[in-house]
């Protein structure tokens, strides 16, 4: 059967739809010859019309390097394409990649990536801020074009003088982390050596400022970008959480770079670094008796409340199968835990002061932060793919994806902010400075959560995808950029959507590398 015929199969299914969908399929040829190949299954003019609703509603008050009148070419040329029966996992998908082209700024020197689109007082030269910056990474590491990720490192390592930018440290970030999970994707591994240098430097710098006699990292709660917290302190030097658990993704990263390097000796070092707050984080910062990672505050106790930075120490592999801490994930799925209506809340719904801070001040005393949920929702991908004997299992992870997906909204518009309301979904506005908030990640993790594209370190390609056989009968993940070569990655139950024959699909420029009869683990060559 031709791809007309399908289309025909189809038609009844889809009749809202049928029109655009039709000509997208009658376009496809010539899609692909524009494309020069990088597109096997999808059209971009399938979906083009979210795009087009996108700026038929958007007021635009800050313009930057891509304006709204190209940002469908951007697109067209820079992102991997999507497709699932699921309307509003499409729209927010491609959502989130028209505003994180409103945040590409062109400077003198290269690319940066912003946080807020209006100018703010704490912001660095080009209106920049270090706090998402891992975030920023994890998302531009999948556009075509890898200038934006080299540009935003040189900028932030090295656009100073020769050296780091004053205010990279200004909040805690992951960004050796970032790094190496930004080579695994865009692959020549061996040109980290040349950032190798400024990241050390960047973490001894943490070490010498931040790290205490006893080998623990305090930080003020605004400096996580975690302020106005139940746990924590904009004057008091508490051991939290979230820079600790950086400080040990970081330095596995260094001893992973390191030895891309050549650098045994280094590498070693690191490691050693990393064993050694990994004990530290285990001993002190856990609290048994509620079965979770906290605060540990400047006058030596536990503070008494779980709050969701607490998964952090498993979104960089720092805690170990098996040893009962896979306990603290029950939390999450508890309405008087993590769990609520409109997402997973930044602390506990049950301690006396949830939610007491008022509002519009940066509150993470429970409101839902996207932030903290693309970064909790990273660390349950780990575990569960992992094979860690857990209380939770993927449907969990999709479930709480789709809740995120879902609060992509306000009013008749999609939308992204900073923080909304736990139960309403109402997103906490203030002012013009929170439209359009590049503050987490979606498209990474649908790219390696939702569908299941794990980068390795080797030359195979793995998807494990995070959702049920019976849930979608089709989804499509098209022009991928995956070290230098061009991935497409389809499930299609009957083979009726994509017409390219039914199962699960591994694609590697074109050839078929890995197919299975039903949604399952895939793992084929690099050619």
């Amino acid at each position: 059967m031709g791809r007309a015929g399908c289309q025909r199969k189809r038609r009844k299914k889809e009749p809202r739809r049928r029109g655009a969908r039709w000509l997208a399929w009658l376009l496809l040829p010539v899609a692909l010859r524009a494309e020069g190949g990088r597109l096997q299954v999808l059209c971009p003019e399938t979906y083009r019309c979210y795009v087009e609703r996108f700026q038929a509603l958007d007021h635009e008050s800050v313009v930057q390097a891509i304006p709204n009148d190209s940002a469908w070419s951007w697109m067209v040329d820079q992102i991997p394409w999507f497709d699932c029966p699921d309307e509003q996992v499409l729209q927010t998908y491609y959502f989130r990649w028209w505003v994180l082209r409103k945040h590409l700024r062109q400077t003198p020197t290269g690319w940066v990536i912003t946080e807020f689109l209006p100018p703010v007082s704490h912001a660095g030269p080009y209106n920049t801020i270090s706090c998402a910056l891992g975030h920023h990474l994890a998302e531009v590491r999948w556009l075509v074009d890898g200038r934006y990720g080299e540009d935003t490192l040189r900028f932030w390592l090295r656009g100073h003088q020769g050296g780091a930018q004053p205010h990279l440290r200004r909040y805690s970030q992951w960004l050796a982390a970032a790094v190496y999970e930004w080579y695994l994707v865009r692959g020549g591994m061996a040109q980290t050596a040349a950032w190798l240098p400024d990241l050390i430097t960047d973490f001894e710098v943490w070490d010498r400022e931040h790290r205490r006699p006893d080998g623990l990292y305090w930080q003020y709660d605004v400096r996580d970008g975690m302020e106005e917290s139940i746990s924590g302190s904009r004057t008091e030097r508490h051991v939290r959480v979230p820079l600790n658990a950086y400080m040990y993704g970081n330095a596995r990263a260094l001893a992973a770079l390191a030895r891309w390097a050549g650098c045994e000796e280094t590498a070693a070092a690191f490691d050693q670094r990393a064993d050694q707050l990994q004990r530290l984080v285990l001993r002190r910062l856990w609290d048994a008796s509620a079965g979770f990672f906290k605060t540990l505050r400047q006058d030596g106790t536990l503070a008494d409340v779980r709050e969701l930075a607490g998964y952090l120490p498993w979104r960089f592999g720092m805690v170990p199968a098996g040893c009962g801490y896979e306990v603290a994930w029950r939390q999450l799925i508890d309405s008087d835990g993590f769990w609520a209506p409109a997402g997973l809340t930044t602390a506990e719904r049950r301690h006396p002061r949830f939610r007491s801070h008022g509002v519009g001040r940066c509150e993470w005393d429970g409101a839902v932060w996207p932030f903290a949920t693309s970064q909790t929702l990273g660390a349950l991908l780990r575990v569960l793919r992992e094979g860690t004997t857990m209380p939770l299992t993927s449907e969990v992870f999709f479930d709480a994806f789709l809740t995120y997906t879902r609060s992509h909204r306000r009013g008749n518009q999609t939308w992204i902010g900073e923080y909304l309301d736990e139960v309403t979904g109402d997103w906490i506005h203030r002012g013009e400075r929170s439209k359009d908030y590049n503050h987490s990640t979606y498209a990474d993790l649908l790219i390696t959560g939702v569908v299941g594209l794990i980068p390795r370190e080797d030359s195979c390609v793995e998807v494990r995808p995070m959702i049920a056989e019976g849930v979608w009968d089709w989804f499509c993940l098209d022009g991928v950029p995956y070290r230098g070569r061009f991935l497409s990655i389809f499930w299609d139950r009957t083979g009726a959507r994509y017409c390219r024959g039914p199962g699960f699909h591994l694609w590697v420029d074109g050839e078929v590398v890995a197919r299975r009869d039903c949604l399952e683990v895939l793992i084929g060559p690099l050619p």
